[in-house]
């Protein structure tokens, strides 16, 4: 099993698709990677040499924001919006949607399940 950015990564899917495992690496992104390490689409982690898990780790390290570095970033990013008081800070502090979406019958993702309000009658 590799061990890449501190995540292990599934070994009997394709490197492309197996990379898709790290936060902040999606397709785009492993196909970059592949092709800058020169591996083939269609090998598999498990057949992968240890220079190879090596030069994908190196180009990780280097190149891109991955894992804790960027769910830190993200978190940061947000307590800022909070702590300056806009609007899309406010929303976030609230729990409501933040670009806009509308909340009079959907939503239900941010704001959790439908709770009764005591009284209210049509």
């Amino acid at each position: 099993m590799a061990r890449i950015a501190g995540v292990n990564i599934p070994t009997s899917k394709r490197v492309e698709v197996a990379l898709t495992y790290i936060h902040g690496i999606g397709r785009a992104k492993a196909g970059e990677i592949c092709a800058t390490a020169r591996i083939p689409q269609a090998r598999r982690v498990n057949e992968l040499t240890d220079t190879e898990v090596a030069q994908i780790r190196e180009i990780i390290d280097t190149g891109y924001t991955v894992e804790g570095d960027l769910r830190r970033d993200v978190a940061m990013n947000v307590k800022r919006l909070m702590d300056i008081g806009c609007h899309r800070g406010i929303r976030h502090r609230k729990g409501l949607p933040v670009r806009g979406q509308n909340t009079h019958n959907n939503a239900r993702t941010r704001k959790g399940k439908a709770r009764p309000i005591a009284g209210k009658k049509k």
